[in-house]
């Protein structure tokens, strides 16, 4: 089973759905943005060892990125280590925060399907 398949047993993280507008955000901006803004926010905000406001830095919405790391369990280092076994208190190594981002990416094409 993927990483996709099981969080999607997951009562909390199955309710996450991209809206009109960030779906309407997505096409605007393409995949390329999406992918470059998933890579700065996931430097910024979940590879640090002790990133600030950590359970509290990622919003709910108002972003595609937002809403798929909610729905991946990539929002926190507390849910990145429930779900991802990747350990608090130490930083993400560049190949964790580019598989973090390929599994956002994922969601994200996932939800854009025209049969969502």
């Amino acid at each position: 089973m993927d990483d996709l398949e099981r969080l999607a047993r997951s009562t909390f993280r199955a309710r996450f759905r991209l809206g009109p507008r960030e779906r309407a955000y997505a096409c605007a901006k393409g995949r390329a943005t999406l992918a470059a803004h998933a890579a700065d926010f996931v430097a910024r905000r979940l590879a640090p060892a002790s990133p600030a406001n950590d359970g509290k830095q990622t919003p709910m919405r108002g972003h595609p990125v937002f809403v798929a790391q909610h729905a991946t369990a990539t929002c926190c280092r507390g849910c990145l280590q429930r779900w991802h076994r990747l350990p608090k208190g130490r930083a993400l190594t560049a190949q964790e925060q580019a598989q973090i981002v390929g599994l956002i990416l994922r969601w994200i094409d996932a939800q854009m399907r025209p049969d969502r």
